[in-house]
């Protein structure tokens, strides 16, 4: 499953230097992620110590983009190193910081280790299982933060190859990746948010006993949502104003449209909308992708529920 799951337009459409930041979990692909990359035209540069990549930046302009492999054995790496590099080229004018990050389920990253004998970079004396769980939970906040998530759990490397293709490819495209994501507030908003809206106002299934510790991907609490009064109208304006503003920005050149829906925990609500939206603007024609935070926080058990979180 790819998060994010759509094709990028040509480079020409981008505002500055293009750098994609190529991570994840060790044995998740990086490497043929990064080949890849590099066979579409990238200036690819693996491993290159995080100190050094402003240096590079602040130098003679590059006429390619980039790509720059960075791993756990990266010899300055460093969660809040990344994560400050990361906010760093965000703020330049001149660059467009993406983050590609390489996932896979551990059982499958265990696999691989065992299959090719190969030590696992965080394992030390332990197990690779050891590293491999230390290392995933070392890189849940990096997760989080990127653009574009690829598992790549039941992937070839040359379905791999192909994916990597059809978000990064320098060839020209009319299409606009559309990613459309769930929130809590109380956790503050997703950065890079191009727009987003409040679903505070439906009927909130926290209070109802049964539904309250499901999420919005069960019928039931997508039903329960659905049914209040101001549902059907809030949906159906806020789905015609997305197909109206869709092709517009198409027609600027934009090539990623960031669309958020927020409620109080973002188990419930936010969820259903997401849901449902991202299947209405697929079904009118568009490429996109989805991604529940919260879920996936909890999931990761980077951030469990607070006691009294309400979705």
């Amino acid at each position: 499953m790819t998060t994010m799951d759509a094709s990028r337009p040509a480079e020409d459409q981008q505002t500055g230097q293009r750098v994609v930041l190529v991570t994840g979990p060790s044995g998740a692909g990086r490497s043929t992620a990064i080949h890849a990359l590099e066979d579409l035209g990238y200036e690819a540069i693996d491993n290159l110590p995080i100190s050094l990549i402003p240096r590079l930046l602040d130098g003679p302009p590059i006429a390619r983009p980039l790509a720059l492999g960075i791993d756990v054995r990266n010899r300055d790496f460093s969660v809040t190193s990344l994560i400050e590099l990361i906010d760093r080229l965000t703020r330049l004018p001149d660059i467009d910081p993406e983050v590609l990050y390489l996932d896979c389920r551990p059982d499958e990253l265990i696999r691989r280790y065992n299959e090719t004998r190969r030590r696992h970079p965080l394992s030390g004396a332990g197990t690779p299982a050891e590293g491999v769980a230390g290392e995933i939970d070392l890189l849940a906040p990096i997760r989080v933060r990127a653009e574009v998530l690829i598992d790549t759990t039941e992937l070839s490397p040359h379905d791999l190859k192909a994916e990597v293709a059809r978000w990064f490819a320098r060839t020209a495209s009319t299409r606009l990746a559309v990613s459309i994501h769930s929130f809590s507030y109380k956790r503050g908003v997703p950065r890079g948010l191009d727009m987003m809206f409040d679903c505070r106002f439906l009927k909130n299934p926290h209070w109802e006993e049964a539904l309250r510790p499901l999420d919005g991907t069960a019928p039931d609490v997508a039903d329960f949502v659905a049914d209040d009064p101001r549902f059907p109208d809030f949906f159906a304006r806020t789905r015609d104003l997305l197909l109206i503003l869709l092709p517009a920005h198409v027609d600027e050149g934009k090539s990623h449209l960031a669309i958020g829906f927020g409620c109080t925990g973002g188990q419930h609500r936010s969820v259903v909308v997401t849901e449902m939206m991202a299947k209405a603007l697929a079904e009118a024609g568009w490429q996109v992708s989805k991604r529940h935070r919260e879920l996936e926080r909890r999931a990761s058990g980077t951030t469990g529920p607070r006691r009294g979180d309400r979705a």
